[in-house]
């Protein structure tokens, strides 16, 4: 059976690298349990999230949120380097107040339907500053290196959020995207809890249900029910997280019975939905 794989493992609640890489494995599909930030530096990259392709440049940055399925395609004909930061929820967390909070730039690229910031003069930038200071700090190796990095983190997501609030950066549109899968997707996605048969799916937006199925695996690479399923599964985790018991989490992703739902979320994430509630 077709299935996502969760990639990246986080122990901490923030962890930042820098990588240069000549040749890259092919990356399939996959998802993270916590929040990405991929700034990238040069190389010749595809990065896919749900259904939207771009073609990076140069300092451009990616945000992908958890649970966000996502694949790239690197040219490994050029060196391809970047910065990436994995950020739990509760480090996020930890910097929102009613005065500041340090997603509005995952809320904004969410309102925007683009996973890409890109700094249109670089030169005229204090973001790119910021990012060139944080490349150079993996190369400081004195005293509280790693505190360091973590400050000029902060401080560049002081800066990204601040340019996002202010329309400093563009937040680039795709044309390597078809728009009724992407509103396939938006509308699975908002609607995990309602009806979302393939029939459903197909009335509501007008479409042969074999054409829609041919089409969604063709421009995202994964099948309508594994998705669909998926995202389910995903949602239910977050809210047994939360706090929400593990039989509500079950109808109110819609699924119909707790029987299928608890083999399907142990075959996902290794544990029955009760094992992460205990162990959270």
């Amino acid at each position: 059976m077709e299935q996502y794989v969760k990639k990246g493992y986080l122990n901490s609640e923030f962890r930042l690298f820098h990588l240069t890489d000549q040749e890259t494995r092919e990356v399939e599909y996959h998802y993270h349990d916590f929040d990405k930030i991929t700034i990238f530096i040069k190389g010749n990259v595809n990065y896919m999230v749900e259904g939207k392709s771009y073609e990076l440049i140069p300092y451009d940055i990616v945000l992908v949120k958890h649970n966000d399925i996502h694949r790239l395609i690197v040219d490994n004909s050029t060196v391809y380097e970047r910065i990436i930061v994995y950020i739990s929820p509760n480090f996020i967390n930890a910097y929102q107040t009613d005065s500041y909070d340090l997603s509005y730039c995952f809320q904004k690229a969410e309102e925007e339907h683009s996973n890409v910031l890109r700094i249109p003069s670089l030169e005229r930038s204090s973001l790119f500053r910021f990012i060139t200071q944080l490349e150079k700090s993996f190369s400081d190796d004195g005293y509280a290196a790693g505190l360091y990095r973590q400050v000029l983190f902060l401080e560049f997501m002081i800066h990204l959020n601040r340019a996002a609030r202010k329309n400093r950066l563009e937040f680039i549109d795709t044309d390597n995207c078809n728009v009724k899968v992407l509103d396939i997707l938006r509308y699975i996605n908002e609607n995990l809890g309602r009806d979302l048969s393939i029939d459903h799916l197909a009335d509501t937006f007008y479409i042969s249900k074999y054409y829609m199925m041919r089409l969604f695996k063709q421009e995202t690479g994964y099948t309508m029910g594994r998705y669909i399923s998926q995202k389910r599964l995903l949602l239910a985790k977050d809210l047994i997280l939360s706090g929400v018991p593990s039989t509500q989490a079950c109808f109110d992703c819609g699924f119909k019975d707790y029987s299928t739902f608890s083999r399907s979320y142990k075959a996902l994430f290794g544990e029955s939905p009760r094992e992460t509630l205990t162990f959270s």
